[in-house]
């Protein structure tokens, strides 16, 4: 409809012959014509669409979503063994190694105690525990490349008061070359039996002996020190 009337006022404005009556009235008002003209012209053109705010909503809200990452998958839980009490009672723990003694016992530092400032190390060492019944001693000294452990055994029996068996026992336990062998002592009246031990773990040494006055006594005591003992951890 409005662009029929657009057609209509132009084909008035210049189509009509010149010569007509009329023109001259319409040439007078030609100025204010053509200005009617580009009026409807204006007001025919197409009118821009106002956006439904419902759908530019929903344009929005489908953008942001679209632009949230994905969450990434959380890992399965890596499953953990459950802990296995473990009693420290009877158990000396220090200088990288654990040894188990007798719970009515304790070890002491030896040489800590005759040199405050120069305790027992990783290279080498004294331990010693006892009671009226009983006196363990341990030593231990740096030995990388040695399998046979039966040198520091020797260092360790006093040969004044320490009579060996000569029937020494020699197994193989957890990866350890050991040697075992019983005693008499004559250190002590009320601790006359013993025996003595000797180990190799890692880049190191040990030896373990024990005063007791039964002389069933000794072994049960070394296979309980050396069932507990770890180096290196």
């Amino acid at each position: 409809m409005c662009n029929k009337s657009v057609y209509l006022l132009y084909f008035i404005i210049f189509g009509m012959k010149k010569t007509a009556p009329l023109f001259r009235t319409l040439r007078l008002a030609q100025g204010g014509t053509l200005s009617l003209l580009l009026f409807l012209t204006v007001a025919c053109s197409p009118k821009p669409v106002t956006p439904n705010p419902n759908i530019v909503i929903q344009q929005a809200v489908a953008a942001t979503l679209a632009a949230i990452p994905t969450a990434t998958q959380a890992p399965s839980p890596t499953p953990y063994p459950s802990p296995t009490p473990f009693s420290l009672a009877g158990l000396f723990c220090e200088y990288r190694f654990c040894i188990g003694h007798p719970v009515d016992v304790s070890f002491v530092d030896v040489i800590a105690q005759q040199n405050p400032t120069a305790p027992s190390t990783y290279s080498q060492g004294l331990l010693a525990a006892f009671n009226t019944s009983l006196f363990i001693q341990v030593i231990w000294q740096i030995a990388p490349g040695t399998s046979d452990p039966k040198f520091l055994l020797d260092t360790l029996l006093d040969d004044a008061l320490d009579i060996p068996t000569n029937n020494p026992d020699v197994f193989l336990i957890r990866g350890m070359n050991v040697v075992y062998e019983n005693i008499t002592t004559t250190a002590a009246s009320t601790l006359p039996f013993g025996g003595a031990g000797a180990w190799t773990c890692g880049d190191r040494a040990f030896a373990w002996k024990v005063y007791t006055p039964q002389a069933e006594t000794p072994r049960p005591l070394f296979d309980e020190a050396l069932a507990r003992f770890t180096c290196g951890e």
